[in-house]
């Protein structure tokens, strides 16, 4: 048999059947490494093994005798199959019980010795018994592996690498418990793991050097520590040493980006301060100290011939987009195109109008600020907006045409369009920039870093005249293609810790202030016996013209439903858009106008619909008045903006992170009315109810954001499921202390070999965590 290294397929060792296969796969294991780098959640402590006269109820424990008797029989009331088994050692007699696991009685037989760990219970009657226990047969002593697993799952082949076993790996010991999938339990993933530890030799990607002043145990070590420890601090210290590495691979790859960045061109956009000035000084509104030291950041950015790459955090409101408006149109004063990117339709229709409302006014040729020169004919820039359902351009004064969009990207690419607002429609092959030198994507962490790729990969110099159409852009453009200025935008507050790790390639915007003539939004927390009278509130708002948002998590119940875990069940709780339409429209509100939005409706109005409302339709009548109460999903978390919306209702409260709840409450109170915010929930827990009372007392995000972060985690802000992000490097974010140390180790690799030349192991265990990981 060849060489098994991590990188091995495990479909080429010998004896996990095909099936077997999927289940890892359904788990994201497809090698060697992989498996072994499936570490677990926790461990169970067997490692004390007891007399039996010696047990007491709620224990667990190990103990080990000979199986006397064994028998099986089905349950008359509930029909399941019952396995039971009598254990004996020289104090006394104890029965072991399992369920629906028939095949035991062909593997522990009569007269054989056994090691079993589990739960101590009590009968009704007092007598002591096993609940279903783990167990691994003995033999001379040793404790041996040859039972079956579930069915047939692992084959022969598999159980006889173990089969004369030194040491246990299911009793007797530190058990590792392990994230299943079905069909697929710890106990099958440590069979699997056991005999690869033994025959796999990873490389250390850790420089010795810090290695050493870490304390951490050397790779190989740390791998037998973390699935099979002799004791638990063993096991902790393996944990922290694979911890600091994925932090050690994260600031590694920030810092390599940040090296990058600094070699690439970009071009110069120099600032016309007195330009500036005058597009403030006509703003309906004054900007924040924040805004002007946010907006200032950037254009020092633009005016670099490096590329910038820069996060805009504020708060729901704070004024973000015209930040980035402005130095949009200093990008068109200066010849240069702008790509402006949102996650949602609603939202790029938003900034879209925006823009025009707050710029549009300007005469449409010359004075313009919206018309720069990146225009072929007659010195024309317009501000457009191209989504996957509509297209439409503005060349000022307000006045708007809709086009096809193969109109529109041929005004793009024959750059007739100095600022492109759209959604994923932007980045088609279709659509090209021909002097694109700066993109904005709002919400970043919706897109992925292949969707910014493809953006930038929409920029193509290589036809456009720059001479003749744009004198003053040749001098700054090399003869390769340069790389645009990048400013990503979040209304999500993130704490300083995730901004130092997973977002430590980016230079930091920080808008903390709210405009001074923004009320601040009441908030309460509503349990079941007062909702009666938020109700009535509701309703008097509306009677003054006022509207309403209410915010549900689930859509709508499947008909599997009967087959969910319990984690799975408790969600059923939460209240699901269409009965809360149902019964606030036709029960609580017959008399108002209620509408429904989720995220499976369809945008705009195709034949399919059959004359159902669609996003658009209803998004437009709830801004237009003509809907008052409007029953959602998680969909105006971002880029609804009503300003005549001034109740937020959210049910189920409790389910919501803190960052997500802070983001509903900031959809209210944009206009000049007093703005509510009703947090209904049904949990009485000390702990939900804790961290609703946050929501209530918080005075901004990202005060809010550091206490959901210890709560919940880093998944709350990246999204656990998408991130791609080492469990154990989630939890570690958390741990400032342990992210300096890995930042300052990557700064010691770095400075003096930017390339990793010196450090190949590095390089590619580098190489295929950046891989593994999705950089939104």
């Amino acid at each position: 048999m060849a060489t098994v290294t991590p990188e091995t397929p495990l479909s080429e060792i010998h004896g996990i059947p095909p099936r077997f296969l999927l289940k890892l796969k359904r788990l994201g294991i497809e090698t060697v490494g992989e498996l072994l780098r499936h570490f677990p959640t926790r461990y169970e402590d067997f490692s004390q093994i007891y007399k039996i006269t010696d047990l007491i109820p709620g224990q667990e424990a190990t103990v080990q005798g000979e199986i006397k008797d064994i028998s099986g029989r089905r349950t008359w009331r509930r029909h399941l199959f019952l396995v039971e088994a009598v254990i004996s050692d020289d104090s006394g007699s104890i029965r072991a019980v399992w369920f629906n696991q028939p095949y035991i009685r062909n593997v522990l037989q009569p007269g054989r010795l056994a090691s079993f760990a589990g739960k101590v219970s009590a009968s009704k009657d007092g007598e002591l018994y096993l609940s279903n226990p783990t167990y691994e047969l003995i033999k001379h002593g040793l404790t041996r592996n040859d039972e079956q697993i579930d069915a047939d799952d692992i084959s022969e082949n598999l159980r006889e690498n173990l089969r004369e076993s030194v040491s246990p790996i299911h009793t007797g010991r530190i058990v590792p418990v392990y994230p299943e999938t079905r069909g697929l339990t710890s106990k099958g993933i440590r069979y699997l793991i056991k005999p690869l530890l033994d025959e796999v030799r990873a490389e250390e990607p850790i420089p010795d050097a810090i290695l050493r002043r870490e304390g951490f145990p050397e790779i190989n070590a740390a791998l037998h520590n973390v699935h099979f420890p002799n004791d638990i601090a063993d096991a902790l210290a393996a944990k922290k040493r694979f911890a600091f590495e994925d932090l050690f691979f994260l600031q590694l790859r920030n810092l390599r980006e940040r090296l990058r960045l600094a070699k690439e061109h970009a071009p110069v956009i120099a600032t016309d301060i007195p330009h500036v000035k005058k597009l403030i000084a006509e703003l309906p509104f004054t900007l924040t100290f924040s805004q002007k030291a946010a907006l200032w950041e950037i254009l020092q950015n633009l005016a670099k011939p490096h590329p910038m790459n820069r996060l805009l955090q504020g708060d729901v409101g704070s004024g973000k987009t015209v930040v980035a408006a402005i130095a949009a149109i200093e990008a068109a004063r200066a010849g240069y195109q702008t790509a402006f990117m949102a996650p949602t339709e609603i939202l790029a229709r938003q900034h879209y109008q925006t823009l025009l409302k707050l710029f549009g006014e300007f005469p449409a040729k010359g004075e313009s600020p919206l018309d720069g020169r990146a225009g072929a004919s007659g010195g024309e820039g317009g501000v457009a907006l191209l989504t996957g359902s509509e297209a439409r351009v503005s060349y000022g004064r307000g006045l708007q045409t809709e086009m096809k969009k193969t109109e529109l990207q041929k005004a793009i690419a024959g750059g007739r369009v100095a600022i492109a607002i759209g959604t994923h429609a932007l980045i088609q092959k279709t659509v090209t920039f021909p002097a694109l030198a700066f993109i904005v994507v709002d919400e970043q962490h919706r897109f992925g870093v292949k969707q910014r790729a493809a953006l930038i990969a929409r920029h193509d110099d290589h036809n456009y005249d720059y001479d003749r159409k744009t004198p003053s852009l040749s001098s700054s453009l090399s003869s390769s293609s340069f790389i645009p200025h990048f400013l990503s935008m979040s209304a999500t507050p993130i704490p300083r810790t995730l901004s130092l790790t997973v977002f430590g390639d980016l230079d930091l915007s920080l808008i903390t202030e709210l405009p001074k003539d923004r009320k601040p939004i009441i908030t309460k927390v509503v349990a079941p016996e007062h909702r009666a009278k938020a109700y009535q509130f509701i309703r008097e708002q509306v009677h003054k013209g006022r509207q309403v948002f209410v915010i549900c998590p689930r859509i709508e119940r499947t008909t599997n439903d009967q087959q969910l875990t319990t984690y799975a069940l408790r969600t059923l709780e939460m209240k699901n858009v269409t009965e809360e339409y149902e019964k606030l429209s036709k029960k609580i509100f017959p008399d108002l106008r209620v509408a429904m939005l989720h995220g499976r409706m369809l945008t705009k109005n195709k034949s399919a619909t059959g004359g159902k409302p669609t996003k658009e339709k209803v998004m437009r009548d709830f801004a237009d008045g003509k809907i008052d109460i409007l029953v959602s999903t998680s969909v105006v978390e971002v880029g609804v903006d009503v300003q005549n919306a001034s109740i937020m209702m959210i049910e189920s409260a409790e389910r919501f992170g803190l960052a997500q709840l802070y983001q509903f409450r900031g959809r209210v109170g944009r206009g000049a009315h007093q703005s509510f915010c009703f947090l209904f929930t049904e949990a009485t827990g000390k702990a939900a109810q804790q961290r609703l009372k946050s929501i209530v007392e918080a005075k901004n995000g990202f005060e809010l954001a550091e206490k959901d972060l210890k709560i919940r985690g880093p998944g709350e802000f990246l999204g656990e499921t998408q991130s791609g992000m080492p469990d154990l490097a989630m939890k570690a974010i958390q741990n400032p202390e342990l992210v300096k140390r890995a930042r300052d180790a990557a700064v010691e690799i770095l400075e003096p070999d930017p390339a990793l030349k010196n450090y190949p192991t590095l390089s590619a265990r580098l190489a295929a965590f950046e891989a593994r990981v999705h950089w939104e």
